[in-house]
């Protein structure tokens, strides 16, 4: 009797003790969704809700404010949430914070996600509606990744016949091995470079140049910036016209002449009684100079003046070999 009753009191203090873990645990698991304790309501809305469903967490820039009590459809494009919040966050969150529909972790539940805006705005209080942003589309993610996927199938295809085509072509690994080329192009490197280094160098000078220009420095600064120079030239150019001019008057007056048959023109290029004097005149001057170098010869040979033209020949000589 006394072994059954002592059984049945280790009995009751299990069942009892196996209730009071069993109050405890909901005790822990409502307050972790808000059922006890202080709250207030929030409200947003959003085009997606992406499979948010009541007791999922919201939270306050990561931090577990609150729970998702309900959610309502409002029409074909709007979803209304209303969220049970934490009294501890209610002089925190402000009306210009904005909700949005996340994950918790990688692959886990869905979560509201509030995180505070940018103005200094009132705080938010019971029954406000917070502003949301436009969730990401999971499956439009998937799709373009897996558009990306074909499009990077068919990139890696064409280079896979591509490296075939290059293995399958032996010119292609001649020109890879062939060590005069790679001597060829160097040089060729080398020579490219050593153009751009002149080219640098004429651009500088050229440079120097349009600097000389602009400050009026060098022959053709001076050209170009001296008024003065500009202005002889301007008149050097005016009396080569008035020269010119001149000149044509003349031109024309002894063509006129010429036409006209008067005047030393037309005598010295018509008359041929002239041009005969002219040439007897030139004849004789000739004949003369022979008969002068003639006698002078004679006098050379002459006893009397052979002294004197040796002192000549001789006082010549010196005077050429003197510096």
């Amino acid at each position: 009797m006394k072994k059954q009753l002592l059984n049945n009191t280790k009995l009751g203090l299990f069942v009892f003790a196996g209730l009071l873990f069993l109050i405890i645990l909901l005790y822990m698991i409502g307050r972790n969704r808000s059922l006890f304790g202080s709250n207030y309501i929030l409200k947003t809305r959003f085009e997606n809700v992406q499979g948010l469903i009541p007791g999922n967490n919201v939270l306050y820039a990561g931090i577990q404010a609150g729970t998702v009590k309900k959610l309502e459809i409002l029409n074909d494009t709007t979803v209304e949430v209303t969220m049970i919040i934490d009294t501890k966050m209610e002089l925190i969150i402000r009306k210009d914070a904005i909700s949005s529909i996340g994950t918790d972790g990688l692959v886990g539940n869905k979560v509201v996600n509030i995180v505070p805006g940018k103005l200094n705005a009132p705080i938010a209080k019971k029954g406000d509606l917070l502003m949301s942003k436009k969730n990401i589309d999971t499956e439009k993610i998937l799709s373009t990744l897996s558009q990306t996927n074909n499009e990077v199938a068919i990139i890696v295809s064409g280079l896979k016949n591509t490296v075939e085509r290059i293995n399958n072509s032996s010119a292609f690994w001649d020109l890879l091995g062939d060590n005069q080329m790679a001597d060829n192009i160097k040089n060729s490197a080398k020579n490219i470079q050593i153009a751009s280094s002149k080219a640098s160098s004429v651009g500088t000078d050229v440079q120097v140049i349009v600097n000389d220009l602009r400050k009026g420095s060098g022959t053709m600064g001076i050209l170009l910036k001296d008024t003065i120079l500009a202005s002889n030239l301007t008149k050097t150019s005016h009396n080569l016209i008035l020269i010119t001019a001149q000149l044509n008057t003349v031109i024309s007056e002894i063509q006129k002449d010429i036409n006209s048959g008067k005047g030393p023109a037309n005598s010295l290029l018509k008359d041929t009684m002239m041009v005969n004097k002219l040439n007897k005149s030139l004849n004789n001057l000739q004949k003369g100079t022979d008969g002068f170098n003639q006698n002078m010869e004679a006098l050379k040979k002459s006893f009397l003046f052979r002294g004197y033209f040796k002192r000549q020949e001789k006082q010549s000589s010196k005077d050429e070999q003197l510096p």
